[in-house]
């Protein structure tokens, strides 16, 4: 056992001593130890209920045999961040979380894990520790929120923030506004619709790092618990067949996922965090992929925010798996990848049936037949930008218009909120990058007053910055290089011409190469936003969107 070395033999005693004075027996001791990363807390929704879930985990480990000892992982939750400076600290927790991770797992040297997230950049950070440890390790999320009710029609956390574009645009009473406030978020769990959290905790079914229901079971289903035990008890198998993520977070399994991405619908921030998990197996990941994937996957669904279905009806509906049998029909997915259930995707998945044709549409009757998310490149966007095409009206797909250029995220909010951003504008947000931010903020406020006011079928946003699985419409976001390292987007002056064409997957600036190349010659580095602490310290490590947002010492 590798706990070994920390509990075996007479050079041990000390650590015995340790162990000792936690209250552990023998008996524990002669088991493998397995850790549960247990990412409880009171501040997020989506973490809440944890601790049931990292109990039920720990029954599941001792009952196979194991010992389970918890450590945490912290979690950020984005929409309390959203808006302000806190959300400089979203994103850049994700590394946070894999390092802080790799440091417990490897100090204690644990046997096995049992990785317990839910929400934004945990699920990605803790993936990232999975690969980097390479022990037996499996997945068991907190589950996603039920939708609220307004009503009587559906409604998630996406509506709450509309609400208060609609209230700006005067076309929504505060007292409107407060109904929503009481309801659209009714229970613990990962916010309803189809937005980075419940993205990422799909996308873990389909890269084979967790059981069958781990990105749709709602939260407060007792089936939550059942899985968690299962979990437990499955991590034990693995480590009796010494099956590891690097055996199942293959190349073959991230191109799975970036097919059943497309399939879902699911939030741009996949985009930054499938080539970050890549990365941490040594795959080079090129964004661009995905517009060869898209060309041939069919977009299946349109949860929320690009339709009127949630995760709760995605789960009733067969859930991811039912998505994934369902493009086998066109011959979609490597079927050979291991998994952690001891078998291959295609075993996992061959019996699970669509149940509701309108929540998953069948490969022959798609939305539509490229999928749900696109790359953009041109002169503005060199090294690319990324747009959830499935949450673009048809009026927005082709778009030219006039560039409202804004430095940071306050100042084009203030503009949109004022009504000094009209029908036809392309709304220009940047310094929000990765360095530029620093910490590359979500731009779901921006989004929802475009929505809000009425503009969502009419203006465009772009931004160096990214964007919430909440946010809807022409919203270009990750775009590479950012302004703060000199990218054409740090050019862009008021009133230029933005040509945007998603089918094409193009993005150009309607500028003469000369005149960009005055406009280069003349351009200046702006000064740090932030320059001490961890911000500064990410700042001067992370590369751009394109490449995943991802930590490099500098040279």
């Amino acid at each position: 056992m590798r706990s070994d070395a920390v509990k075996t033999g007479m050079q041990q005693a000390p650590h015995r001593s340790l162990f000792n004075a936690l209250g552990m027996t023998k008996e524990e001791m002669e088991r493998p130890l397995v850790g549960i990363v247990s990412s409880y807390n009171e501040i997020v929704p989506g973490h809440m209920n944890l601790d049931k879930i990292v109990e039920a985990v720990k029954l599941g480990v001792a009952m196979a045999g194991g010992t389970p000892v918890v450590f945490p992982a912290i979690a950020v939750c984005d929409g309390i961040a959203m808006g302000h400076t806190g959300m400089k600290y979203s994103l850049v927790t994700r590394d946070l979380i894999a390092d802080s991770t790799e440091a417990m797992a490897m100090a204690h040297q644990f046997d096995a894990l049992v990785m317990v997230p839910n929400c934004d950049k945990n699920v990605p950070g803790l993936l990232m520790a999975a690969a980097r440890i390479n022990v037996p390790t499996v997945f068991v999320s907190g589950g996603p929120m039920l939708a609220g009710k307004v009503k009587g029609q559906k409604r998630s956390l996406s509506s709450m923030f509309e609400a208060v574009g609609s209230y700006s645009a005067g076309t929504m009473t505060a007292e409107e506004v407060e109904e929503f406030e009481n309801k659209v978020c009714p229970t613990c769990g990962s916010c309803s619709g189809m937005y980075t959290a419940n993205s990422m905790n799909c996308l873990t079914e389909v890269l084979g790092m967790g059981l069958q229901g781990n990105g749709t079971i709602p939260a407060v289903y007792s089936e939550r618990i059942k899985l968690a035990k299962h979990a437990g008890m499955q991590v034990m198998e693995m480590y009796r067949r010494n099956i590891r993520p690097r055996d199942i977070m293959t190349k073959d399994a991230i191109m799975n996922a970036l097919t059943v991405d497309m399939a879902l619908g699911c939030s741009t921030n996949s985009m930054l965090h499938l080539p970050a998990i890549a990365h941490e197996i040594g795959f080079d990941f090129d964004i661009t992929f995905a517009n060869s994937v898209s060309e041939k996957t069919p977009n299946l669904c349109h949860l929320a925010p690009a339709g009127p279905t949630y995760m709760e009806d995605l789960n009733e509906a067969g859930g991811v798996y039912a998505v994934m049998n369902e493009l086998t029909k066109k011959d979609l997915l490597n079927l050979d990848c291991m998994t952690v259930t001891g078998k291959t995707v295609g075993e996992n998945i061959k019996n699970c049936v669509n149940k509701n044709p309108e929540v998953i549409r069948p490969v022959e009757n798609p939305y539509s037949q490229t999928g749900g998310l696109a790359v953009l490149t041109g002169n503005l966007a060199p090294d690319g930008g990324v747009v959830k095409r499935s949450a673009v009206c048809e009026e927005m797909m082709v778009h030219e218009g006039p560039a409202r250029v804004f430095d940071c995220e306050e100042d084009a909010i203030a503009a949109i909120k004022g009504g000094k951003i009209v029908a036809g504008d392309v709304v220009v947000i940047r310094y929000e990058g990765p360095k530029g931010g620093p910490g590359m903020r979500e731009m779901l406020n921006p989004t929802s007053a475009i929505a809000g006011m009425g503009l969502g079928s009419t203006v465009a946003l772009i931004t160096d910055g990214r964007f919430s699985g909440a946010s809807r419409g022409a919203s270009i976001g990750h775009i590479s290089p950012e302004a703060a390292v000199g990218g054409p987007i740090a050019l862009v002056e008021e009133g230029d011409i933005i040509r945007i064409n998603i089918p094409q997957t193009t993005l150009e600036l309607e500028v003469s190469e000369e005149e960009l190349a005055r406009r280069r010659a003349n351009w200046q580095p702006r000064e740090p936003k932030v320059t001490t602490g961890y911000l500064a310290r990410y700042a001067a490590m992370v590369t751009s969107g394109n490449r995943g947002a991802v930590l490099e010492i500098q040279k």
